[in-house]
């Protein structure tokens, strides 16, 4: 084969892999989500294994306390947020109403150019609005409920682990099989750069979703602190969003200052929240990102950003 042929063919591979990928997005969610888990639980697997010189007990042993601790996480987080969420829902209108009080000395100037409905127009915005929000609650219920949503959770919640527990219990004959099929003269080659590939990766993923861990329980705690509603949730998701550069801390930073400025009558408040994300910048980038990711992968953060969403884009959440 001659090396114009070896181009053609390895691309028209990758074409064909990712064609494929493309296709049965829909259902490969369980699976890249075993072979992620798989991979990130394959290095204490492996040291573990080395001690009890069972490759078989050292993935129940660690499969197991990475279930117990996924559920003792879900049940102390799950009633917390759920509790936030339904007095959020409650708050709305009083939202409005302290919102409407804030503003209004700023109108107070524009009342002759207002409407005549201006009168009403706190009335109708508390209302709309508590109604929007219990709507969108609503149709998140719904969607949820639908049964391509409901088959996805449900293959998550079964598949995932099943695919997890024996990928990881035959991760290096999974390992070796695939090398079985490198061409044998370009093996050598391909091994090395794989492993540097897995090297770089495997570092920098670990390492930016223990970032993204640290700044969630941060942030969730802070704001928790703070006295703001939703923070534990607002903290959670900053968290993971985290992952992609920039997005996490500025949209949290906007949400969170926003909720302060409406829920709490002074300013004082605010301010700590403000300090709460200062505090947190400062953390993430003297500290978390220096120890934890380095410079890994080397590439820029809009990069990133844009591979992520590229990949969103085209293969949805398994992207």
């Amino acid at each position: 084969m001659t090396k114009t042929q070896k181009i053609v063919f390895w691309t028209f591979a990758f074409l064909l892999f990712f064609a494929g990928i493309y296709v049965l997005r829909d259902v490969l969610l369980p699976f890249a989500a075993g072979i992620v888990l798989a991979y990130f639980l394959d290095p204490a697997t492996t040291k573990l294994e080395a001690t009890l010189h069972s490759r078989t007990i050292a993935v129940v042993i660690v499969f197991g306390c990475f279930v117990l601790l996924c559920l003792l996480a879900l049940l102390i987080i799950l009633p917390i947020v759920q509790k936030q969420l339904a007095s959020f829902v409650e708050n709305v209108p009083v939202y409005v109403t302290l919102l409407w009080q804030k503003v209004a000395p700023f109108l107070e100037d524009l009342k002759d150019y207002l409407p005549k409905q201006a009168a009403n127009l706190k009335d109708s915005v508390a209302e709309h609005l508590s109604g929007a929000v219990k709507f969108a609650f609503t149709a998140i219920g719904r969607l949820v409920s639908r049964s391509v949503a409901l088959l996805n959770i449900l293959s998550l919640l079964i598949v995932t682990p099943v695919v997890t527990f024996y990928l990881l219990r035959d991760w290096e004959v999974f390992c070796t099989e695939i090398k079985d099929l490198f061409p044998r003269n370009e093996a050598a080659t391909i091994r090395s750069l794989l492993g540097q590939m897995n090297d770089i990766l495997s570092g920098f993923i670990r390492g930016q979703a223990m970032v993204c861990l640290c700044l969630g329980a941060f942030y969730a705690v802070g704001l928790s602190v703070a006295g703001l509603d939703l923070g534990l949730l607002i903290g959670l998701g900053i968290g993971a969003l985290s992952f992609i550069p920039y997005v996490g801390s500025t949209t949290g930073f906007v949400v969170s200052v926003g909720l302060s400025l409406v829920q709490f009558s002074d300013w004082h408040r605010t301010v700590i929240v403000m300090v709460i994300f200062f505090l947190g910048q400062m953390l993430e980038g003297n500290f978390l990102t220096p120890k934890l990711v380095g410079e890994k992968v080397g590439l820029p953060p809009v990069w990133v950003m844009f591979a992520l969403l590229a990949g969103a884009a085209l293969f949805g959440f398994l992207g």
